[in-house]
């Protein structure tokens, strides 16, 4: 006879994948230029951390509750015209991402979303992705999630990376590091990199999605008699 233990849950899940919502097309595409400033639609995400907080009924589709290892990351990269990828990769330098994962900040600090970095992977170059529909990287050493506090998974972009898109539904919004005084400005260096620091996430933004996924492995648990 064979005695199947209850489930629960799966082992393993892309976090950020949410049913019915995958992740859209980038924002940089052919013609993204628009006719004039306000209709243009090549947008990157510059020298910031940042993590989606809703994707339309998915409330927090970053967050994570149980202890395991992150081994990947998903992204779609946007297709720069060859003098978009000049300007950017003069000013910024060449595109690049880093995982992290972030822990509430203890003691928090009223007004402010407070939040602590945990662990982070290596860096790592993209220039040669860009116009993937989905590209995976397998991160060199797994990202720890430990017990406690739930855990967000958030990307951080040191340079500029096209992995971002706007004009989406009032329903996805998402929340980056950059100070509350230059929530706009791509100047200040906002990335979080610093394992152990705090950072205030207070700059929040709605109708854009941020395009990444995490593979995300929980720990087993032992089985009780």
């Amino acid at each position: 006879m064979l005695v199947t233990a209850a489930d629960a849950g799966p082992a393993w899940r892309e976090v950020g994948e949410v049913k019915g919502s995958p992740l859209p097309a980038p924002g940089f595409k052919k013609g993204c230029e628009g006719t004039t400033k306000k209709d243009a639609t090549c947008k990157a995400v510059a020298r910031l951390t940042g993590y989606q907080t809703r994707i339309g009924s998915h409330r927090n589709p970053y967050v994570i509750n149980n202890r395991g290892k992150i081994t990947a990351v998903t992204v779609r990269l946007g297709n720069p015209t060859a003098d978009q990828l000049k300007f950017f990769n003069t000013n910024f330098g060449p595109p690049t991402i880093r995982l992290s994962v972030l822990k509430p900040n203890k003691p928090d600090v009223r007004h402010h979303r407070d939040l602590r970095l945990v662990d982070q992977s290596e860096t790592i170059d993209v220039s040669k992705y860009l116009g993937s529909k989905s590209t995976t990287f397998v991160l060199s050493r797994p990202l720890v999630v430990h017990g406690g506090p739930p855990a967000t998974v958030a990307i951080t972009v040191p340079t500029w990376a096209p992995i971002f898109t706007i004009n989406r539904p009032s329903s996805e919004t998402w929340r980056a590091s950059t100070p509350a005084k230059h929530c706009g400005d791509a100047g200040p260096q906002s990335a979080h990199q610093t394992i152990g620091s705090v950072k205030f996430y207070d700059c929040a933004f709605k109708r854009a999605r941020l395009l990444y996924t995490a593979t995300f492995l929980r720990d087993p648990k032992q089985t009780k008699k």
